[in-house]
């Protein structure tokens, strides 16, 4: 081993006492340089960064809780146009049933103005028809009266006389022969 003391020099062991006072003080003014300043700034800044942090979360917090009711105002609106939707499917239910009973009523109408106006030419056909035949047959019993009485039926009276009589007795032969049946 090399004796260090004895040629002068230095053991790298043991540092100089001189450079440690020196190194001391350096690291104490280094610790007082970041504790006065550097730490103070960067504790703001972490400050800052958990404030910054925490006012996000407090954000998507009231966000999260805005879209929350945003999204029930939603389902309300969706449930209250549902609601609505089935009311005016409902009307529109109610007003067909009652545009089709309506249209059935103004169609038995129609139908009934149809059957009475069809009735009342056939009663007018029958009564054009009773007098044609009144006539027909007026003129038929004069000329077969004429042929079995012998006589000239000319008198226009007596004529009518006896056609009214004739016709009349045939209107009451005809109930007694559609009773019979």
């Amino acid at each position: 081993m090399v004796n260090y003391a004895a040629e002068g020099g230095h053991n790298p062991v043991f540092p100089i006492w001189q450079e440690m006072v020196i190194g001391l003080i350096a690291f104490a003014v280094l610790c007082f340089v970041l504790m006065k300043f550097v730490f103070p700034r960067m504790e703001q800044t972490f400050q800052a960064r958990v404030e910054a942090i925490e006012g996000g979360i407090k954000r998507a917090e009231a966000a999260q809780a805005e879209a929350n009711q945003l999204l029930e105002q939603y389902k309300a609106q969706l449930a209250e146009a549902r609601t609505e939707a089935a009311g005016i499917r409902d009307q529109a239910r109610a007003d067909a049933e009652s545009i089709r009973a309506d249209v059935l009523a103004k169609a038995r109408e129609e139908s009934d103005r149809v059957i009475a106006a069809g009735r009342e030419q056939l009663t007018a056909e029958r009564q054009s028809i009773v007098r044609e035949l009144r006539g027909e047959v007026g003129g038929l019993a004069v000329e077969l009266a004429s042929r079995i009485v012998g006589e000239a039926l000319a008198d226009e009276a007596r004529r009518r006389g006896t056609v009214e009589r004739f016709i009349s007795e045939l209107e009451h032969a005809a109930p007694q022969s559609s009773g019979a049946r």
